[in-house]
């Protein structure tokens, strides 16, 4: 897909998140590697060319260039539980500069259902790296995205946007403190330890001050390897059912696409708390039903406020005066970017100038590679071509600029 002259009114955004879809929604649209591997390989075939899919708790969402949002969400919905009318009837199409804010605004935490939520960050990493391992990432989505990055690291660094410890991860433990009485007599069962688990088990042993933690995961390994970094305890797999029945608290951070966690595993176990991170949700809805289990998700989570929050609030307009100066920046280089055709054109007339006899001899000059104002021209063109891309990055007439640019290489020669 062209990012030509008219390529960022061709660029999109469209997706769903979790200002009008519930949980339970957004784990029909929800798209785990398997599935974001299935729509780069069909993405060819469609005429797309550079995309990302950015799916976590909060949102999933389609960037890239196309000749119309649906051309996105068509694909998109290919590998989904949810059909594409029900997505299109819940999602949120941007396009051009307003899907570049977009973008900047997911990074920086301004989107996240946790107001500053760090983690989205690395979510952006992870999709981005995915999609450009499999050759659907470009120069402008590159630039773009590092220059969220960049912005993003200035925000973290000079606001407290991400200020104090609050997160989906840090907000599981919260609700822990503020329910369960004796945390250290209570076992605590982590199901599934990749970015999301791995947070929350870091905060679970600084923040709870306990170590009766058990981690599993699909694999072993995995679970063992961060188990010894913390001092913890893991289990297989396989005794998943026995596990679940032994522990009294139960966090589950999966990606699977159907649930971990039955209804059967809880039956007659005693009272647990169950705190389900994962879209779509991990843990069967049957399982609310039983009289013994609390089920907590990622919406209930987020509705947890606190002084931190309050202060976050406050730094936002310092936050959009950082993004402001990146976006101005990847504007103007994506804008220069389109007048590489012309300035290119341009050089090469002048070279051609350079080397016509009939330009030449209207001089009294002949072709000479050893002629002494060989050199003298190569800078002069270099001189034209700079004070060119200038005054087109000043005043967007590339036009007007190609027939100036030759003007004053024929005036420098005069002269």
């Amino acid at each position: 897909m062209s990012n030509g002259p008219n390529g960022l009114s061709k660029y999109f955004i469209a997706g769903i998140n979790y200002k009008k879809t519930d949980a339970s929604v957004r784990g029909l649209f929800a798209i785990n590697n398997v599935q974001y591997a299935n729509i780069l390989a069909l993405a060819s075939s469609v005429g797309l060319s550079e995309f990302f899919i950015l799916s976590t708790c909060n949102r999933t969402e389609i960037y890239g260039f196309a000749e119309s949002a649906s051309q996105l969400t068509d694909i998109l919905c290919t590998q989904t539980t949810g059909t594409k009318e029900t997505f299109n009837n819940l999602c949120y199409v941007k396009q051009g500069l307003n899907a570049i804010q977009h973008l900047f605004e997911v990074g920086a935490g301004l989107e996240s259902q946790i107001l500053g939520d760090y983690e989205i960050i690395g979510q952006i990493k992870m999709a981005v790296k995915f999609a450009k391992e499999n050759g659907f990432v470009g120069a402008f989505t590159e630039r773009l995205v590092n220059s969220v990055l960049q912005s993003t690291k200035l925000i973290k660094n000079q606001t407290a946007l991400s200020g104090g410890t609050v997160s989906v991860s840090f907000a599981a433990v919260q609700y822990i403190k503020r329910n369960i009485t004796n945390i250290s007599n209570k076992n605590i069962l982590l199901l599934g330890v990749g970015k999301i688990g791995r947070n929350t088990c870091k905060n679970l042993v600084d923040y709870l001050n306990t170590k009766k933690i058990t981690l599993i995961n699909r694999t072993s390994d995995k679970a063992a390897e961060f188990a010894n970094e913390l001092g913890l305890k893991y289990a297989p797999i396989h005794e998943l059912d026995a596990q679940v029945k032994a522990s009294d608290i139960i966090l589950v951070a999966t990606n699977s696409t159907e649930p971990t966690i039955l209804k059967s595993y809880l039956e007659n176990s005693g009272n647990k708390l169950i705190i389900d991170l994962s879209i779509p949700c991990n843990v069967e809805a049957k399982a609310e039903e039983l009289p013994n289990i609390t089920l907590i998700n990622v919406d209930e989570l987020s509705k947890l406020k606190d002084e931190t929050l309050q202060k976050r609030e406050a730094e936002v307009p310092k936050a959009k005066a950082i993004i402001a100066e990146h976006k101005a920046e990847f504007i103007e280089w994506s804008n220069m970017r389109k007048n590489a055709p012309v300035i290119k054109a341009v050089k090469q007339k002048l070279h051609d100038m350079h080397q016509c006899r009939m330009f030449l001899s209207a001089r009294n000059t002949t072709i000479t590679t050893t002629h002494p104002n060989v050199a003298i021209n190569q800078i002069a063109i270099q001189k034209v071509i700079k004070n060119m891309a200038v005054k087109m990055r000043q005043q967007h007439q590339p036009g007007c600029s190609y027939i100036e640019a030759i003007n004053d290489f024929i005036t420098t020669h005069k002269n």
